[in-house]
C-alpha cells in the first residue's frame, strides 16, 4: 500500500497530489501561471496536514521530470529532491508527456496514436507518439510544426493530439485521420498509476544525480536597453 505525493510543474500548472495505491486521495493545483516557487511548498504543506501526514511517512514522492518549461521542472525536481533527502525515501522520475499520455489513452479502444504536446515558443511543441497501451513509439522531441507534420502517421491511422501545444497544430493538420482533445492539462494526477508503477518495480531515480529532462538548454534573453 504506497502512499506516494506527485509533483507537476512542467508547464504553467503548478500541481500536486496525495495518491494511495495508485488512486488520487487529495489534489491541489493552479493554472495561473508561472508563479510555483510562490504555491508548491504551501500546497505540498496544506494535503500533509489535511491528512495528518509528514514526509517521513510517505514511501516515495514523484516528481513530473520533463520536457516543459526550465523554471518550472527546476522548482518540481529541486523540491521533491529536497523532501527525499531529509526523509530518507525514494524519488520516483516520471516522463511528463508519457503521464499525459496515459490520461487520455484507451487501452480498449480503436488501434488509435496518441500525441500530447506542451507548449515551446513559436511553433514548436516537445512532443513523442504513444499507443494506446501507453507504450512509447518515439523519442520524445522538439518539433516546429508545418503541414506536413505527423504525415506518415495520419495517412492511415487516428492520431489524437492533445496538450498545452496542441492548438497550435490543429490549424495545420487537416487530415481526417487528425482529432484534438480540448482541455488536456499536465496535472499532478496524471502520475499516479505511473508512480505506483515504478514504485511496485523499484524502478527509483538517483536522488542525488538526477536532473530533469530540459530536453533543450536553457536560452537567457539581455532585456532591450530603453532608448533615453
Amino acid at each position: 500500500m504506497a502512499h506516494i505525493l506527485t509533483i507537476d510543474t512542467a508547464t504553467t500548472a503548478c500541481s500536486v497530489a496525495l495518491v494511495k495505491d495508485g488512486t488520487v486521495q487529495a489534489l491541489r493545483e493552479n493554472n495561473q501561471g508561472l508563479n510555483h516557487s510562490v504555491l508548491l511548498a504551501p500546497y505540498i504543506d496544506a494535503l500533509l496536514r489535511e491528512h495528518r501526514l509528514e514526509v517521513r511517512d510517505l514511501d516515495a514522492i514523484a516528481v513530473s521530470m520533463g520536457p516543459g518549461s526550465y523554471t518550472g521542472l527546476r522548482i518540481g525536481v529541486s523540491t521533491a529532491k529536497g523532501l527525499c533527502f531529509g526523509a530518507g525515501i525514494p524519488l520516483i522520475a516520471v516522463p511528463t508527456l508519457r503521464a499525459l499520455a496515459r490520461a487520455v489513452a484507451d487501452p480498449t479502444g480503436e488501434d488509435a496514436l496518441y500525441c500530447p504536446m506542451l507548449d515551446a515558443r513559436r511553433m514548436e511543441v516537445y512532443t513523442a507518439l504513444f499507443d494506446r497501451h501507453n507504450h512509447p513509439l518515439t523519442p520524445t522531441r522538439a518539433e516546429i510544426i508545418t503541414p506536413d507534420s505527423f504525415a506518415e502517421e495520419l495517412a492511415d491511422r487516428t492520431v489524437y493530439f492533445f496538450g498545452n501545444g496542441s492548438d497550435k497544430a490543429r490549424p495545420l493538420l487537416t487530415s481526417p485521420h487528425a482529432r484534438f482533445i480540448p482541455g488536456v492539462e499536465t496535472s499532478a494526477a496524471h502520475l499516479a498509476p505511473l508512480a505506483e508503477q515504478l514504485f511496485r518495480e523499484g524502478e527509483f531515480a538517483d536522488t542525488a544525480y538526477f536532473e530533469p529532462f530540459y530536453l533543450k538548454d536553457f536560452i537567457a534573453t539581455t532585456p532591450k536597453k530603453k532608448v533615453l
